[in-house]
């Protein structure tokens, strides 16, 4: 501690990392229970003691997951291209220099999906080496990983403390068979970090309090405690809600509010399967055949009753019938029913969610109305972690020392336009704006579907050598042709520009 004597004493570490874990495991069941319903490892369909493998294995069938769709439906639209000052056509500083190197093209996606998944995600942002340089480190985080503690959870920008979770691993250097885990606490001016008992910090489902008893037999010791600063002047990590939804209550995400509709749809597939395996062929019945019985006057089935058997009988007394097969349509209406429900709910246009055939034959235009409301809850999402993205860079701006981004509250990141449409109507729309509306072409360049950033920069390199090409073309053409000899005047003068310029030939004297 001699080394920070402004840190957190060990009284006050442990009370912190007490509450922090308390808030942990009060949202652990909700995260737990999205988690795996997102993996397709719940059916919850009741399973009697005395079910035969048949039936558990038509159970196991069961599973109908659209949960991972909505998630991806929404994060397939969100991409973000740049990182832009107010009134300016180029990238922040911070943009090449933390954004890129931290490789979050690629590792935004999971602050999306974790955030729609489970409400919220987070990152953290502290000053670290890549490459050999000293950069920013950008890290995202799940909420099962990850826990803040704010002092006003809906209007506060920065959390007080904040604790993530290492995955538990055994203790192999006492040879001990116990779990253990790195935990790392943040506060405004360092973090802390050090492993405790796994047992502590993933608790059971079952059993959780919210107040910080449970962990009264945790107790940290600053001198065990590896503490290092990052005098950044706030606690170091960024929320990414879902939504602020009613300003009451933190967003749950997409999923859970769908839980029961999905269960809807796994009960109505079992019932689907089990009609099918049992009821969905025709039953087959006969009357008046003698049965043959055994030495023990046991009776015995004189054929053996398949699908692909013929049934006959040489008494005329004998009869055949069969009984009616289920008709299965009122199951398969039901699931497409639940499915029209969550594509209402989630504003899915219901052509991704394949329900029937209620959307075929449709026109394109109305492809696109179906859309608007999917539209619109993308463009919802955009703002939302649109403004955590510039939250995130501001702070990046600051761990790097650049004071001018840290402080600049106008700049705003780029998003991708992933709107579906024809790449020749955005063509002809963009020409239409460029030649009746005067907007310059170069400016519609980021309009264009699909465009990176990279890509407009490598246009305009190109663009800027085509333009120098037909200056110099123009230049050459004004001198004439290269190798023309000079035209010779009476007075000893020659004709034409002198030089090549446009002055006045001078009179020689004589």
């Amino acid at each position: 501690m001699a080394k920070h004597p402004e840190a957190m004493d060990s009284a006050t570490l442990t009370t912190a990392v007490q509450w922090l874990l308390a808030g942990r495991r009060a949202e652990a069941g909700r995260l737990n229970e999205i988690h795996a319903y997102l993996k397709n490892r719940v059916v919850d369909i009741y399973v009697p003691q005395s079910a035969t493998a048949e039936y558990r294995k038509l159970v196991d069938q069961a599973r109908f997951n659209v949960l991972p769709l909505l998630v991806s439906s929404v994060a397939q639209g969100l991409f973000v291209d740049g990182y832009r000052p107010a009134r300016q056509s180029k990238n922040s500083p911070v943009w090449d220099a933390v954004w890129q190197p931290n490789r979050m093209d690629a590792r935004q996606a999971g602050l999306y999906r974790a955030s729609l998944g489970y409400g919220v995600s987070y990152a953290t942002v502290l000053p670290g080496m890549l490459g050999g340089k000293k950069t920013p480190v950008i890290t995202p985080w799940s909420p099962r990983r990850m826990t803040a503690l704010y002092a006003d959870p809906i209007h506060d920008e920065w959390p007080r403390y904040a604790i993530s979770v290492g995955i538990p691993r055994p203790k192999i250097e006492t040879n001990a068979p116990e779990m253990v885990t790195e935990i790392t606490v943040y506060d405004d001016q360092h973090t802390y970090t050090a492993e405790v008992p796994a047992s502590v910090v993933t608790p059971e489902a079952s059993g959780q309090r919210t107040d910080p008893l449970p962990f009264e037999g945790l107790a940290l010791d600053t001198r065990t405690v590896l503490v290092r600063r990052h005098g950044l002047g706030v606690c170091p990590v960024v929320r990414y809600l879902e939504s602020y939804d009613d300003l009451d209550d933190g967003p749950q995400g997409i999923v859970y509010p769908m839980l029961p509709a999905q269960r809807q749809l796994n009960q109505a597939t079992f019932s689907l399967l089990m009609t099918q395996q049992v009821a969905a062929f025709r039953q087959r019945w006969v009357t008046g055949m003698a049965i043959a019985e055994d030495d023990d006057g046991n009776p015995v089935e004189p054929w053996n009753a398949a699908v692909n058997r013929v049934w006959q009988s040489d008494s005329p007394d004998t009869k055949f019938g069969d009984f009616a097969e289920s008709n299965l349509s009122g199951y398969l209406d039901s699931r497409d029913k639940t499915l029209l429900y969550v594509s209402s709910v989630r504003q899915i246009p219901p052509h991704k969610l394949v329900i029937g055939n209620s959307v075929s034959n449709v026109s394109a235009e109305a492809l696109a109305a179906l859309n608007d409301g999917h539209q619109l809850d993308i463009g919802e999402h955009k703002v939302s972690f649109g403004e955590s993205h510039e939250q995130l860079l501001r702070l990046a701006g600051l761990a790097m020392g650049d004071m001018a981004t840290w402080e600049d509250q106008s700049a705003q990141v780029v998003w991708r336009d992933t709107t579906p449409r024809s790449l020749a109507q955005v063509a002809d729309a963009l020409g239409k704006i460029a030649t009746q509306l005067g907007v310059p072409a170069r400016a519609l360049w980021e309009k264009i579907p699909g465009t990176t950033d990279q890509d407009i920069s490598r246009w305009l390199e190109m663009a800027d050598d085509q333009d120098v090409m037909k200056r110099l073309g123009e230049m050459l053409a004004d001198d004439g042709p290269a190798g023309a000899p000079a035209e010779e005047v009476p007075d000893g003068g020659i004709g034409g520009r002198s030089g090549g310029g446009g002055g006045v030939d001078e009179p020689v004297a004589g």
